[in-house]
């Protein structure tokens, strides 16, 4: 475990996003199939999110599934758009067990009807739980974010006025990239635009505490001037 003092001195972001990558490659390493990577890194992000909570995060939100996503084979879409719904039926006695709100960004229009029973009794279920909030982006795409946003605003746009209608709207201090690749996939382009990118070798399922802190630590060795140059 990592002791708390080792964080005492460390500025803490509020926002952290996590570009979930590598469930597929951990499983080839241990020679199982892409599923169990999926089930592993599922499991993983409670455990991830519990842990920021308990560092002081206030938000962590997370790439689950992408607008591109469904380019993918059916066997693995199938996979992953069924095994959340078996698992919040194997697990709903233990909701009232998460102390934290949990949200969903992303379209509703293209999830199987089952699941969208599902996010709404988590969302239901966790809303008054304040402190720390895990929001899950689940078909989010920041392309498709942006165009709906500005279609549903009048002339003249402000900043403002966008922002208001983002599916995300804080911005992001601390994005997170695992597995190795480095580049954002159409995630939170407009929240992360002055945010400090981290990127490791870890696959998803692999990542932990000490994962966490290790970025957590890169992030303070950045200064962040927002465009000036105090």
């Amino acid at each position: 475990m990592v002791s708390v003092i080792i964080l005492n001195n460390l500025k803490i972001p509020s926002h952290v996003a996590i570009i979930l990558d590598g469930n597929g490659r951990w499983a080839k390493k241990y020679g199982q199939p892409r599923s169990f990577g999926h089930l592993q890194g599922g499991k993983n992000l409670f455990s991830v999110a519990k842990i920021a909570k308990e560092l002081g995060i206030k938000k962590l939100t997370v790439y689950a599934f992408s607008t591109e996503n469904w380019k993918r084979p059916k066997e693995e879409i199938d996979y992953l758009m069924s095994k959340p719904i078996e698992m919040y039926h194997e697990n709903k006695h233990r909701i009232k067990e998460i102390d934290y709100k949990i949200t969903f960004a992303g379209r509703k229009d293209r999830l199987p009807h089952d699941l969208l029973v599902v996010i709404n009794q988590i969302v239901q279920a966790t809303k008054e739980n304040e402190g720390f909030e895990l929001c899950v982006a689940l078909d989010y795409g920041s392309y498709d974010e942006i165009i709906t946003a500005v279609n549903q605003l009048d002339k003249p746009i402000t900043k403002e006025a966008l922002e208001s209608k983002l599916m995300v709207k804080e911005p992001v201090d601390l994005l997170i990239r695992t597995s190795g690749e480095q580049r954002l996939s159409n995630f939170l382009l407009w929240q992360v635009s002055y945010a400090e990118f981290y990127f490791t070798k870890t696959h998803w399922p692999a990542f932990n505490k000490k994962e966490l802190v290790k970025a957590i630590k890169n992030y303070n060795k950045r200064h962040r001037r927002f465009g000036g140059l105090a």
